[in-house]
């Protein structure tokens, strides 16, 4: 009975990581890539392709790393979800983190002399 509890959190808790990290990349990602989407001034800096090369890597990523990082806490924590939960929110923190640091969409120049 104790082996069906550890699974049945791991699987709740894989898929509650995954359901909040996505949407929660996304939303940290979006503002970032509405200047490629809307193209800025006059559309000049237009490039759609962060909507087909983009999105679905962060969607991914986002709904992975939490859900790894539970599994990996709840593995590693003796199977403690509350410790694991922890562990899968700042993972969560920090791939939002690294995300919006590290990428930013390319602007060429507003004027080329």
């Amino acid at each position: 009975m104790d082996d069906v509890d550890h699974r049945t959190r791991g699987c709740a808790g894989c898929l509650a990581a995954g359901v909040v990290g996505a949407p929660a990349a996304l939303l940290a990602w979006a503002p970032n890539a509405r200047v490629s989407v809307t193209g800025g001034f006059e559309q000049q800096h237009r490039d759609l392709s962060v909507l087909f090369v983009d999105l679905p890597l962060v969607a991914f990523g986002g709904a992975l790393v939490p859900a790894l990082a539970w599994l990996l806490g709840l593995r590693l924590l003796g199977g403690r979800a509350w410790a694991a939960a922890l562990v899968a929110v700042a993972a969560l923190g920090l791939g939002v983190w690294g995300l919006t640091s590290w990428w930013t969409p390319y602007e060429r120049p507003e004027f080329v002399g």
